[in-house]
């Protein structure tokens, strides 16, 4: 047994090429069969892949994937997180919705 922890696994990532033939690939295929199903389960994607990538593809905007998720806001970026902190730090007579 090692004291060390397992590392956070990696995203994968697709170059513009991958998608592309993924793509080509499924729309190759005949609507609605399972070959459809499978070609999703061999490469580990979900149908909502193809059509992200599909909707990128008809805007010119089909790139390869860095594998780092968008920033999500944290609640220090929002505008009144720093008025409900003021409140909660004179106590309970400020009250802020």
């Amino acid at each position: 047994m090692t004291d060390e922890q397992p590392g956070r696994p990696k995203r994968r990532t697709f170059t513009k090429a991958s998608k592309a033939r993924i793509l080509a690939a499924f729309d190759a295929l005949p609507e609605g069969s399972p070959e459809r199903g499978a070609l999703l389960r061999s490469e580990r994607l979900y149908h909502s892949h193809i059509e992200h990538w599909r909707k990128q593809a008809e805007n010119g905007t089909l790139a390869a994937t860095t594998g780092k998720p968008k920033r999500t806001p944290t609640l220090r970026n929002w505008p009144l997180c720093g008025l409900r902190s003021k409140a909660q730090g004179r106590g309970r007579q400020a009250r802020v919705p």
